[in-house]
Parts: structure tokens; C-alpha cells; sequence
């Protein structure tokens, strides 16, 4: 700037703006950290993990929709209304995504303890020749019945 610039905005008070920081990458952190609890199971890690998103989703949208109804009053602009309420609808389905995420888990806990112990079908793992020496091996012990049987229409003994 000038002298004469500097000596205008001296007069009239004005600062002269600060130099815009450049963001280098080590200026972003993630929203929510990752941080793992080795003694504990991944899915509770997750659950845990997913829960404080939502939370930090919720309240960021929060934020926005009172961000964006100062600015519908001020402007009084149908778009700006549509936009706020588009925005509400948004922090709702988050808050129900939360409430799911509580549902999932509880029903992920239950399954072991109401899973059936009663196998009904099982199946053989294996090649063709092991099932039929399996097969063959169980009709072998398996005892044939050659007791003589009455024809009906005959009155004659025979063996089968």
C-alpha cells in the first residue's frame, strides 16, 4: 500500500486486513478422532465410533439451521426458507439413523443368545467317492431281513 493509503485508513481507523493463513494439512483434524479399545469387540468400537459421528453431525447441522434461518429472516426469501427446511429435514434423518444405529446393535447382541442350537440340515463337505464309500459303508451294516413272507394270493412261503 501507499502512504497515502495508509495514512486514509490510519485517519479513518480501519485495519489494514491480515494476511490470509494458507491451510497446510497438518491444520485438519478429522471431526471425530478414530481411537480403538483393543479390549474391546470391533463392533462396539464401531457402534462407538458411529455414534459420536452422528452426534457431531447432529450438532453441526444445528448450527447450520440456525445459521440459515438468520438468514432467511433477514432476507425474507422463499429459497432461503426452502433451503432451511431441506436442512431440518437433513439433522432429522441423522437423528433417526442414530436411533437405528441403537436398534442395530442390540439386535447384533442378541443373535448369539437367541440363535437355535438344533442343527436341521447339515451338509457333507467332501468329494463324491468319500460320500459313496459313506453310503456304501452304512448299507453294508445295515441288516438285510430274510425271513420267508406270505404271498396273499397264494398260500406259498418264498425268500427275497
Amino acid at each position: 500500500m501507499s502512504k497515502l493509503e495508509d495514512k486514509v485508513n490510519e485517519i479513518l481507523g480501519i485495519n489494514e486486513p491480515e494476511p490470509k493463513k494458507e491451510l497446510v494439512k497438518q491444520d485438519f483434524k478429522p471431526a471425530v478422532p478414530r481411537r480403538e479399545d483393543n479390549e474391546k469387540a470391533d463392533v462396539d468400537n464401531d457402534y462407538k465410533y458411529s455414534r459420536e459421528n452422528y452426534y457431531n453431525l447432529i450438532e453441526r447441522g444445528q448450527e447450520a439451521i440456525e445459521g440459515i434461518l438468520d438468514i432467511a429472516r433477514e432476507g425474507q426469501h422463499p429459497r432461503a426458507y426452502e433451503v432451511a427446511g431441506q436442512l431440518i429435514g437433513q439433522v432429522g434423518q441423522t437423528v433417526d439413523k442414530l436411533q437405528d444405529l441403537q436398534k442395530k446393535l442390540k439386535d447384533l447382541k442378541e443373535v448369539p443368545k437367541t440363535a437355535n442350537q438344533n442343527i436341521k440340515n447339515a451338509l457333507f463337505v467332501g468329494s463324491t467317492a468319500e460320500l459313496q464309500k459313506m453310503l456304501k459303508k452304512d448299507e453294508d451294516t445295515k441288516v438285510k431281513d430274510i425271513t420267508p413272507k406270505k404271498d396273499d394270493t397264494k398260500d406259498k412261503w418264498f425268500n427275497l
